[in-house]
């Protein structure tokens, strides 16, 4: 599903995506027909434009995200600090600026329905690095009584190399197994810490010193 408000732009890229085999199931120019008609016809993939009248694209990706199995890839015109952080905390899979090419669209919508993380050139970088800096602030104890998650090692070892920034597929490859089985163990974690995307599984790693050598950080 496409979303943008500019006409030309929305029929452009669905347009792309259709020559390209793929199903574009609707198109909306703001947030609440975007909000709308997501929920009738629950795309796997919504490729959604943050500057939207009606309801903020921000707003539009934190109540759609993950809901139905739909995955959220921003395609804006901004690339700043600020919106790609909005963004990827709204729920956002990931995150391009209107100059990518229709073959990079078209890559990015792939990978994003296989739930791999795709950002601009450099973008990546940036989300990591605020991930790492909140990582560094306190946390309020958790309360008595409160166990913490069991993850087997082999789904830490995944939990390991998503933090690294590795795609499924590079993950499968290291690993040795199907890209079908790294899929599996993500969402059995993602259950296990109850968290809704890979963002948020990102920001648990780090706080939990998975990304560096596997080796917890020292408390």
């Amino acid at each position: 599903m496409v979303v943008d408000d500019h006409p030309m732009w929305r029929d452009a890229v669905a347009r792309d995506l259709g020559e390209a085999g793929l199903d574009v199931v609707a198109t909306a120019g703001d947030g609440p027909g975007a909000r709308g008609w997501a929920r009738a016809a629950r795309p796997r993939v919504l490729v959604l434009d943050l500057n939207l009248p009606g309801m903020p694209g921000a707003e539009v990706c934190r109540q759609l995200a993950g809901e139905g199995g739909t995955r959220v890839l921003v395609l804006s015109a901004s690339g700043e600090q600020e919106d790609v952080l909005e963004a990827v905390k709204a729920g956002a899979t990931g995150y391009l600026v209107k100059s990518a090419s229709a073959a990079e669209l078209v890559e990015a919508v792939r990978r994003t329905a296989a739930g791999d993380p795709v950002f601009t050139p450099g973008l990546a970088g940036l989300v990591l690095g605020e991930y790492r800096r909140l990582a560094t602030a306190p946390e309020p104890p958790a309360p008595d009584g409160v166990r913490v998650p069991h993850l087997t090692e082999r789904e830490r070892e995944v939990l390991r190399l998503v933090a690294k920034g590795l795609t499924y597929k590079q993950i499968a490859e290291r690993l040795v197994i199907s890209h079908r089985t790294v899929q599996n163990h993500v969402q059995n974690t993602l259950g296990k810490l109850h968290l809704h995307n890979r963002a948020e599984l990102v920001r648990y790693a780090i706080e939990s010193g998975l990304d560096g050598d596997g080796s917890p950080r020292p408390s």
